[in-house]
């Protein structure tokens, strides 16, 4: 088959990756791609929040897959304008990426399902705000019920640094909502399940590293890190989320008329009193996927068609390689704030010699002279795969030493604890 994946992240890059290793998959073409992916296979360009621009360049393509990377492009329906053309499309419709776009609808929807997650007062003033802080009390925990590249969600001791997130997402006038919380105690898991609308398939669970410095310091971030599987994670925590959590998510969905057809992936808190609901997204997340496919056996192309076209139940159960993998990734001089873009990046040959190593890109691009430059925020996901987590993080660290870029910054604590025989 042929497959036309939409995006132009690390994201997209693993999925190209793991999309090539697969026999049944015969061309990879990307939209619009990075540095790294047009390496890999042919890009074109292309607005991927414009769904007849997107349908008309699968066509073209004569594409019999079309994998939607990012979230936006899936709640401002884009899956819906590609499918509607005849072609199988991996990827939510508008109405169903909701339980990402819409924090506000995901609850109803747990609601509905029996969902065990955080008590939430939805808000669309500043009083009502104040009276929900004030309820659940430090930290407190504030949430854009839209989408904002999972930057979001605020949590801090400080209620005036709440108030003012929440004034802030508020701003934006229209139907603007925040959703505040009451704060989830314990380790966070990230748990992807692809899934057809009726079947769910769970993946391996991950955990992934939002905060911008170490120690979990600083500001929130699109994620600077992750690792897969979980050591200390229990045994039965795949069955037990799927089973209270994602296959009756599904189940709603369809008694909803909205089914789910997609990758749901449930953002988890593992609390003293069991498993809550932290969030839903509506696609692979950004950097656990990199990990998470590095572990992956299975062909990613069957899969994902399976999932497209209703079939996932005929699948043989999911092969996974022994291992750990790691990803560290590598953000531009001034992220989150404002990153500084232009910066040639080199290194990148030697460090994908390293053993085990994927260097997935980012936000780069390829200038006229054929130089890497940076693009974007997130630059790189060094990827490695070892025989544990500490043999993993030594390959992507020695890798991570190996690339230049100036003013860039990283953390050099992703998967240490767990390494070391904590839980993060």
């Amino acid at each position: 088959m042929k497959v036309l994946v939409v995006g132009s992240g690390a994201r997209e890059h693993a999925l190209v990756d793991g999309l090539l290793a697969d026999d049944t998959v015969t061309e990879v073409v990307a939209a619009p791609g990075n540095a790294g992916i047009a390496a890999r296979v042919r890009v074109a360009p292309v607005d991927v929040l414009d769904g007849a621009a997107v349908a008309d360049l699968a066509v073209a393509e004569a594409a019999d897959l079309v994998v939607i990377g990012p979230e936006a492009p899936l709640v401002a329906g884009v899956a819906d304008a590609v499918r509607a053309r005849g072609i199988a499309c991996f990827g939510p419709s508008a109405q169903a990426a909701q339980l990402e776009g819409s924090k506000a609808f995901a609850k109803q929807v747990m609601a509905e399902a029996g969902v065990p997650t955080a008590m939430a007062h939805v808000c669309t003033t500043a009083d009502e705000v104040g009276r929900a802080l004030d309820q659940f009390g430090p930290p407190y925990v504030v949430k854009d019920d839209g989408l904002a590249a999972g930057k979001g969600v605020v949590v801090t001791e400080d209620r005036d640094a709440a108030l003012a997130h929440a004034v802030a997402c508020l701003a934006r006038g229209g139907d603007a909502r925040v959703v505040v919380e009451e704060f989830l105690d314990g380790p966070e898991v990230s748990l992807f399940a692809v899934t057809d609308g009726t079947t769910v398939v769970p993946l391996q669970p991950a955990q992934d590293f939002k905060r911008a410095g170490e120690g979990d310091t600083g500001p929130n971030t699109g994620g600077m890190g992750a690792y897969a599987p979980l050591p200390w994670a229990p045994a039965d925590l795949v069955e037990q989320v799927t089973e209270r959590v994602l296959q009756p998510m599904v189940d709603a969905m369809h008694r909803r008329d909205m089914p789910f057809a997609g990758l749901l992936y449930a953002g988890l808190a593992l609390t003293s009193r069991g498993v809550r609901v932290v969030e839903f997204n509506a696609r692979f997340g950004d950097p656990e996927t990199q990990v998470v496919l590095a572990n992956l056996r299975t062909p990613l192309g069957s899969l994902l068609m399976a999932a497209a076209t209703g079939t996932l139940d005929r699948l043989p159960p999911l092969a996974w390689q022994s291992g750990y993998a790691v990803t560290v990734v590598i953000a531009a001089s001034g992220y989150p704030e404002s990153p500084r873009t232009g910066d040639v990046v080199s290194g990148l040959e030697e460090a994908a010699q390293e053993v085990g190593v994927d260097v997935f890109h980012a936000g780069t691009a390829l200038r006229d002279d054929g130089e890497v430059v940076t693009s974007g925020g997130r630059l790189l996901s060094v990827t490695a795969h070892g025989d544990s987590l500490a043999h993993a993080r030594q390959h992507a660290y020695a890798a991570v030493d190996l690339i230049r870029i100036e003013g860039s910054h990283h953390r050099r604590d992703i998967a240490q604890t767990a390494a070391e025989g904590g839980a993060r």
